[in-house]
């Protein structure tokens, strides 16, 4: 699995639900409505899931093995991590001096956090 391209399409406040993320894997499958949620303990990473009949939530789509998971949950928390770095970097150096609401933070555009294809050669 190669992740090629990672997006926080939205960041939430004063809410256990931090971000919704989409992924591209291999240039050529994309996944969305992937949650990044503050657990009692850390961050973690939900998959795009629905309820059923039964009222029981179930992925729509999920890593098979544990290696996959792993590397997907990284991958995501990383990007996740450096928008909210590069949001609060942006919030700073164009409004130095002036008091920013949270929720200005939030609003922060989509960024993107590309890895690239382990067969080019590392471009």
């Amino acid at each position: 699995m190669n992740i090629t391209d990672i997006r926080v399409r939205r960041t939430y406040q004063d809410t256990r639900l931090k971000a919704l993320v989409s992924v591209t894997i291999d240039n050529d499958l994309a996944v969305h409505d992937i949650k990044v949620i503050e657990g009692p303990e850390r961050l973690f990473v939900a998959m795009p899931s629905r309820k059923d009949d039964n009222s029981v939530f179930r992925d729509i789509c999920h890593p098979i093995t544990p290696q996959a998971r792993a590397t997907l949950e990284s991958a995501i928390l990383s990007a996740y991590h450096e928008y909210l770095e590069r949001a609060k970097a942006e919030m700073e150096t164009s409004h130095q001096g002036e008091g920013i609401p949270q929720a200005a933070v939030a609003s922060f555009g989509a960024i993107s956090h590309s890895y690239g294809d382990p067969n080019d050669g590392g471009a």
